[in-house]
């Protein structure tokens, strides 16, 4: 079965705009492929632990060696990477605070990037195990950063889906949106029209 996994990152949940964006898509695009399932994971409602020192040693003891507590935070993070597994397309929904991603988004990054789980080290350097996936992200930002050397997103987000071995992610911006509300519409509706395309 086809399925598409959507992960909000705004603090505002469903009233956040980019998350607001990446339902319009997701709607669009479930419409589209109606056998397909979605599964939705909002940080906002249900935020991902911080990486600590224990979760970092439980993902590298052996697995016939770790405690029950170490077995609980591996499990937290295989199901996360089960849900990526799982999906072919990828949708973000990525607000821009004070010029870098939320912190919980920061926090999910960290629990599916696991050694030999999402990604590996060959002789010739890293390679990336989650192949053959599609990701969307919905950036949406109070000024005009994209293009910028202030946009600290686009790269550091495009090269850890790299990294994990998904090469094909699309951006669309939404920007300027505290910039006045004329340019607040005409952003949102170029962001709509370029979903609706991008959704077909």
């Amino acid at each position: 079965m086809k399925t598409l996994l959507q992960i909000n990152s705004s603090i505002f949940s469903s009233g956040g705009q980019s998350t607001q964006l990446a339902e319009q898509f997701v709607a669009i695009w479930h419409a589209n492929n109606p056998d397909a399932r979605v599964i939705v994971r909002d940080l906002a409602s249900d935020p991902i632990p911080h990486l600590d020192e224990q979760r970092v040693l439980a993902f590298f003891t052996p697995s016939d060696k770790r405690t029950s507590d170490q077995q609980a935070f591996v499990a937290e993070s295989d199901v996360l990477i089960d849900e990526l597994k799982q999906a072919q397309v990828i949708v973000i929904g990525l607000p821009m605070y004070n010029f870098g991603i939320p912190s919980t988004l920061k926090a999910y990054f960290d629990q599916i990037a696991r050694s030999g789980v999402t990604f590996q080290y060959t002789e010739n350097g890293s390679e990336g195990l989650l192949t053959g996936k599609k990701v969307f992200v919905f950036a949406a930002r109070g000024g005009l950063y994209a293009g910028t050397p202030l946009d600290s997103q686009t790269g550091y987000v495009r090269d850890f889906f790299a990294f994990l071995g998904m090469t094909e992610v699309e951006f669309i911006y939404a920007e300027g949106l505290n910039m006045g509300e004329e340019t607040k519409e005409a952003a949102l509706t170029e962001a709509t029209l370029r979903l609706v395309a991008l959704s077909i």
